[in-house]
C-alpha cells in the first residue's frame, strides 16, 4: 500500500478523485488512536467519512464506533469538515 503524508492529504494535493480510501482510513486510525498526531475524534470521523465514500468498508464500522463516543455537535462538525474538504478539491 502506498504511503501518503498527512500534510499531502490535508493540503489536498492528492486530489479528491485520486486519493484511495485506504489513505483516508489510515488518517482516521491515526487521529482516533493519537498515533503520530494528537487524538481527535472529530478529525478521525471526518477521515473515516471520506474513506467510506471511497469504498473502504472498515471505515464505516470504525466511524460508527467512534460516533458512539461523540456528541451530536461533534459529529455534525466532522461531517461539515468532510464536506468542506471535498469542496476544496
Amino acid at each position: 500500500m502506498a504511503r501518503f503524508d498527512i500534510a499531502d492529504v490535508n493540503g489536498g494535493s492528492l486530489g479528491q478523485s485520486t486519493a484511495p480510501g485506504d489513505a483516508f482510513f489510515e488518517l482516521g486510525i491515526k487521529y482516533s488512536t493519537g498515533h503520530s498526531v494528537p487524538a481527535d475524534l472529530v478529525s478521525a470521523h471526518k477521515w473515516f467519512n471520506l474513506a467510506a465514500m471511497k469504498g473502504n468498508r472498515d471505515a464505516v464500522r470504525y466511524r460508527q464506533e467512534i460516533a458512539a463516543e461523540m456528541s451530536a455537535a461533534e459529529i455534525a462538525q466532522a461531517q461539515r469538515e468532510a464536506r468542506d474538504w471535498l469542496a476544496s478539491q
